[in-house]
């Protein structure tokens, strides 16, 4: 095989976007590199573009890394899932499809831990440069990107009264999450176009395919990168029963993800040097950071029962419905399987003097009851989510092999200070439900229960319920040479090894205050800059 200029390992989220945006530049060779199939393969792409297809994909272990977090005493000695999307378009071709920046603060934060060119007036340009915002353009969104953000077509009679019970409790109704401000109750936007989902692999990267400098890869596990005297200069991958190298002149990329990404570094021998040796693997750089600093949304449910019986639900009784809403759909893309079922939610602040808001809710016309499920009777979840956690976990090699998946410890609810925060956001969450606009969709409450009421109670509720939201990021984060967990700097160069950047959410030294999945492509967008700023 042919060497080339760039190869960037991963098309989820941030990965298209590098890969479109080296690739425009017709005098570079790219390689892009994934371990799953073709998203638009038949008759995957039913599953992919349907945005309520996604239960489908995160049951099949073919779309999903099935990754989970180590059980542990403080939550119940319960594994708890964490899914990745294994496709072109990573797990921006399975998740809700809600489009969430986060708040101004969080990107200052990351400037002032020593990050320069990482704060809020930086990265909100890259935000607007491939977006199509279609409810208009303003100073925080653009229109004629890639990337649409659209309003929701279909939007459940339950999710309007979810927002309307909040604003009789004088909680303010927003919008637009990605506004003036993060704080309030309303409608989420998505990243869809013409009721389909529209993920990073179809923004960025299927449009470009026919680029005679693109070559794409699927189907080829990333075994390690191949390092000679200190740079990178290829990445070895299994495809079809075989070992091959992709060869490298340039820059290799590491965009597969915040569990992908530190898995690979390690298994390449850059990371905790007593680990590495531990697993017979020789040390090319000590890097102690590799893997730490992990951190997640955490979240617990508040459900109850429909005694409408309009909620989406999945069973013999619902079929003429759901035959009708299949129709309704094919012809109009419009309708149930329109929704991204996760529909609307809030932000709020459990305290007064809180800079941003540290909970968010996320209402779900749905009862599902736990991460693979397909709802079958008709009820409601929703779910309170820890925005900024104070505990951080960690990531491992379970084993030397790339295809064992790596150990992960959560540390989840380590700092009793997570516990308070979740237990007031359900308090809250559970005035909401008994409000009087959502009062007729709120029958018998399953989670937390009737009985549970004191704050000891709901506590405890919180550690054997929560879960997580499938956000985990900052396992190879950005940071000055001074921080001894810092593994990559502010220009998402690798330390200590040449020609090797990260560009996904394992970068970011301190989760953001909502949905990672605009993060992942807007730091995508910005290593892409990051190196063609050199190049020339």
């Amino acid at each position: 095989m042919e060497a080339f200029d760039v190869v960037v390992v991963g098309a989820g989220s941030a990965g298209c976007v590098v890969a479109n945006r080296l690739s425009a530049d017709p005098t570079m060779r790219v390689c892009l590199i994934e371990a799953g199939s073709d998203d638009q393969a038949w008759p995957t792409r039913w599953k992919t573009n349907t945005p309520v297809g996604n239960p489908t994909l995160l049951n099949s272990e073919k779309f999903n890394w099935g990754h989970a977090y180590a059980p542990e005493p403080r939550t119940g000695n319960r594994a708890i899932p964490a899914p990745r999307g294994r496709m072109l378009g990573g797990s921006s071709s399975v998740n809700g499809m809600i489009y969430i920046r986060g708040t101004p603060s969080d990107y200052d934060a990351w400037e002032a831990a020593g990050n320069p060119g990482w704060a809020w007036r930086d990265v909100l340009p890259a935000f607007r440069t491939h977006e199509n915002h279609e409810a208009g353009a303003d100073e925080f969104h653009a229109q004629g990107g890639e990337l649409n953000v659209a309003r929701l077509r279909q939007v459940h009679p339950a999710s309007h009264a979810f927002v309307d019970a909040a604003a009789t409790l004088q909680l303010r109704r927003n919008d637009d999450f990605n506004g003036a401000s993060l704080d309030g109750f309303g409608p989420y936007e998505v990243t869809q176009k013409n009721g389909q989902r529209w993920s990073s692999a179809r923004a960025f990267l299927h449009p470009v395919r026919g680029r005679q400098n693109l070559t794409i890869l699927t189907g080829c596990l990333t075994r390690r990168l191949v390092i000679a005297a200190g740079r990178v200069t290829g990445v070895e991958i299994a495809r079809a029963g075989q070992i091959e190298i992709v060869r490298c002149r340039g820059e290799v990329v590491l965009s597969a993800g915040a569990i992908g990404t530190p898995q690979i570094l390690l298994l390449s021998g850059i990371g905790p040097a007593d680990h590495l040796r531990g697993q017979g693997i020789d040390v090319a750089v000590d890097l102690p950071g590799v893997g730490r600093n992990l951190q997640d949304h955490v979240g617990v449910p508040v459900s109850v029962l429909d005694p409408t019986g309009t909620a989406y639900a999945l069973a013999p009784r619902f079929a003429p419905r759901l035959a009708w809403e299949g129709v309704r759909y094919l012809l109009t893309r419009k309708g149930l399987f329109a929704s991204n079922v996760v529909e609307a939610g809030g932000f709020v602040r459990t305290r007064a003097d809180l800079p941003a808001p540290d909970i968010q809710y996320v209402f779900m016309a749905a009862l599902k009851e736990h991460s693979r499920a397909i709802p079958s009777r008709p009820g409601y979840l929703i779910t309170a989510t820890l925005l900024r956690p104070l505990s951080r976990g960690w990531l491992a090699l379970a084993s030397p092999d790339p295809a064992e998946k790596p150990l992960m410890v959560g540390n989840f609810l380590d700092e009793p200070q997570d516990v308070v925060t979740l237990v007031d956001g359900v308090k809250l969450l559970r005035r909401i439900v008994r409000a009087g606009p959502f009062a007729r969709y709120a029958g018998a409450e399953l989670l937390p229960g009737e009985a549970i009421i004191s704050d000891a109670d709901l506590a405890a509720f919180v550690r054997r319920a929560v879960t997580t939201i499938y956000h985990p990021v900052g396992t190879a984060k950005m940071g000055p040479s001074s921080d001894p967990l810092a593994v990559v700097d502010h220009l998402l160069r690798v330390r200590g090894v040449a020609g090797l950047r990260v560009a996904d959410c394992a970068v970011m030294p301190s989760i953001v205050s909502g949905n990672t999945n605009a993060p992942a492509m807007m730091i995508g967008e910005r290593c892409a800059a990051f190196m063609l700023s050199d190049r020339r």
